[in-house]
């Protein structure tokens, strides 16, 4: 059986979503052939969404991804969290090194669940909120690796050193396969290297919630 689902509201998602695609929005026209209706439905559409703040349009009519998108958003943030936390614990506890689930945020890596180890006399202090460019530390680098293809990838994992905290190490890998989420997985430790074994134990850990997130 097949279950009963609403055309408006599948075309209202539709919009969000060929919009949420382009970086310079489009045309009432051009959303009207991309979806395969009249001009009129499209109207009615971008209105309903307007109203909601999920939608905007310049002075030039393309209709563009509103900014009440970014607050549903933030509430994806726990969500995600709780899905991710099992593995980034078991990765901690495995690795003794703080570990971090970070995501996109515009331009930046935004870290949204941080775990530390729980049998070791010190570790370097990590916290949720924490912000860098994605060109800078393992995790942005992880992620920025993870928009490259499988071949371009290497070991699948990213090293780095003094790159934010003067001498701690970071290992990351890009959480890949996951619908609407970049982001990776990492560690940070207070060492000059991290050991290569650290590296493949994150890219398991990486895969780890990418499924949980699935």
């Amino acid at each position: 059986m097949t279950a009963e689902t609403s055309q408006t509201l599948d075309r209202g998602l539709r919009v969000l979503k060929l919009l949420a695609d382009t970086d310079h929005g489009l045309t009432v026209t051009e959303l009207s052939n991309k979806l395969g209706v009249n001009r009129t439905v499209v109207y009615r559409l971008l209105a309903t969404l307007e109203q909601h703040a999920l939608v905007r349009r310049d002075l030039g009519g393309r209709a563009r991804v509103g900014l009440g998108v970014l607050r549903l958003g933030r509430q994806v943030h726990p969500l995600v969290r709780e899905a991710a936390l099992p593995g980034l614990r078991s990765l901690a506890e495995d690795v003794g090194a703080t570990a971090h689930l970070t995501l996109v945020d515009g331009t930046e890596a935004l870290a949204v669940a941080v775990v530390e180890p729980s049998w070791t006399d010190y570790h370097v202090a990590y916290r949720t909120g924490f912000r860098h460019p994605l060109d800078r530390g393992a995790a942005g680098r992880a992620i920025l690796a993870g928009r490259e293809p499988d071949s371009e990838r290497g070991a699948g994992f990213v090293l780095t050193h003094g790159e934010l905290e003067a001498g701690a190490s970071g290992a990351a890998a890009p959480v890949l396969g996951v619908s609407g989420i970049e982001g990776s997985v990492g560690v940070v430790m207070l060492s000059e290297t991290v050991p290569e074994q650290v590296g493949h134990r994150v890219v398991r850990a990486a895969n780890e919630v990418a499924d949980a997130l699935r």
